[in-house]
């Protein structure tokens, strides 16, 4: 069995890769190079036709078209990995809740962050309940740290790295999660910050 995660600089296939890492997971890294259009060749559109990274090959599951299971989306990434290569969801009830909080991400979470007009609306609000609803010691689902926490802190993470401006003092529970990540070696290694 062997998975091949396709990213690139500044992809959101540093999420997948940091779970990758943080649960031990082997895994083969190919790092596209976008500025020379490495994502818009042929055999990487063969993998993922829209051309975004990440997208992750998993030749232990057959695909629709008898080769092996590919993926792109970096929340259907971690699904995958939580639901087939991890044991971090043990229930039904897990499994929605973790696909509850990484669609939260991938859509609520990164939309108030990243759409100027959105942040100015939705971006307190979401903050003061994220704020409430976050333990830096507990995980969002089960008895571990899992995919749920990976998409959402991943996108916390982002904020000093991309709004280095920002006063995150009426936070403090988010100010504390983010700190953690930026300790966690698993996650300094996915974001190129260490080897």
């Amino acid at each position: 069995m062997s998975l091949t995660l396709y990213g690139g600089q500044r992809t959101r296939a540093s999420m997948p890769r940091w779970f990758l890492e943080e649960k031990g997971i082997t895994y083969n890294l190919v790092e596209l190079d976008l500025q020379a259009k490495q994502h818009r060749e042929p055999d990487y559109l063969a993998i993922n036709p829209f051309g975004k990274l990440p997208a992750l090959v998993d030749d232990s599951l057959v695909g629709p078209d008898g080769g092996p299971l590919t993926l792109f989306e970096s929340g259907a990434i971690l699904q995958h990995l939580a639901d087939c290569h991890s044991d971090d969801i043990q229930t039904a009830s897990e499994r929605a809740l973790t696909s509850q909080w990484l669609l939260f991400a991938n859509a609520t979470l990164a939309i108030a962050l990243f759409v100027p007009s959105n942040r100015e609306r939705e971006f307190p609000r979401l903050m003061a309940e994220l704020n409430q609803q976050l333990d830096p010691a507990k995980p969002l689902v089960g008895r571990s740290w899992g995919a749920a926490d990976c998409a959402v802190q991943a996108y916390l993470a982002y904020l000093p790295i991309f709004f280095p401006d920002l006063d995150l003092s009426p936070y403090p529970t988010i100010q504390a999660v983010i700190a953690s990540v930026q300790q966690r070696p698993a996650y300094r290694k996915a974001m190129g910050m260490q080897s």
